[in-house]
């Protein structure tokens, strides 16, 4: 008989799970994964991170073909990409795979002294790492492809001015877009950790994953991919030639790639991870 903290087996089990893990089993969940991330051998722990990456990519890529289409309204285009975009983590949390800014919840076992500073620095920096080559591989396939060439040219125009405007945020800006992206992204895998069926997965994940993308946050991983598509097309010499595509380069890459970065440490490690270990660490001693 599965106990209250147990996910039901039954075969015969509903579509939509009424029987919510509560707070608290969340944490310990996260937290015995937590345990389980850091420890994986170098190759699957890489693999899986190259996997992430691409899987980010593929939402990158559907949310460029919405936004790509100019009868839309603003509020219509963002939020219809952003859907789209929720694809990715979808994957990711379905599909298993390793990602940079979901991993950031390996602080909670961290703060419990179930891993140490080493296991969580080694997994970070394989996982960022890895996400960067399935990322950029992706978006070198999807150049090849002439995938951006859809709707007469328009996709590409879209990539590529998503690309420029990220290359070109300030630091803080960027910094700042950071922590209030995982913030959401680390709340849609929690609240995702909830649900016991798929389905239950998808629909806590869309709202959270959709509205950073809406709202016009900084995903370090999605930008392994924006950047360098649109660095891609820009040496395509296929843009109009009104086109501003001077900040895409690979030096624009990394400078968007770094504060983008440590905010989303700072927001899904600190304001979401670090909080919710604050409040239930008692209890998961117990």
């Amino acid at each position: 008989m599965p106990t209250p903290s147990s996910p039901q087996t039954s075969p015969h089990a509903p579509i939509f799970g009424f029987d919510a893990f509560t707070p608290k089993e969340i944490a310990a969940k996260i937290e015995q994964n937590g345990v389980i991330k850091a420890k994986l051998p170098f190759l699957p722990m890489a693999m899986l991170g190259a996997v992430a990456g691409a899987f980010i990519g593929l939402g990158a890529l559907y949310y460029t073909l919405v936004i790509s289409d100019p009868e839309l309204t603003f509020a219509a285009s963002r939020v219809l990409g952003g859907v789209a975009f929720s694809l990715g983590l979808m994957l990711v949390i379905i599909g298993g795979a390793e990602l940079f800014t979901g991993n950031n919840f390996l602080v909670m076992a961290w703060a419990e002294k179930k891993i140490t500073t080493g296991d969580v620095v080694r997994n970070w920096v394989v996982v960022f790492l890895a996400n960067g080559v399935g990322a950029i591989g992706l978006a070198m396939m999807v150049y090849l492809s002439h995938q951006p060439d859809m709707n007469a040219g328009k996709v590409a125009l879209a990539a590529v001015k998503t690309a420029s405007y990220k290359a070109s945020l300030p630091f803080s800006t960027a910094f700042f877009k950071g922590v209030l992206c995982n913030l959401l992204v680390c709340l849609g895998v929690w609240v995702a950790m909830a649900g016991r069926s798929v389905t239950d997965k998808i629909v806590a994940l869309l709202f959270p994953i959709s509205a950073f993308v809406a709202c016009g946050f900084e995903h370090c991983i999605a930008n392994m991919y924006f950047i360098p598509l649109g660095i891609f097309l820009a040496g395509s010499g296929t843009l109009p030639p009104e086109v501003d595509v001077s900040a895409l380069t690979w030096s624009g890459l990394v400078n968007n790639v770094i504060p983008v970065t440590l905010g989303n440490i700072v927001g899904g490690s600190g304001l979401v991870a670090l909080v919710y270990y604050s409040i239930y660490r008692k209890s998961l001693r117990t």
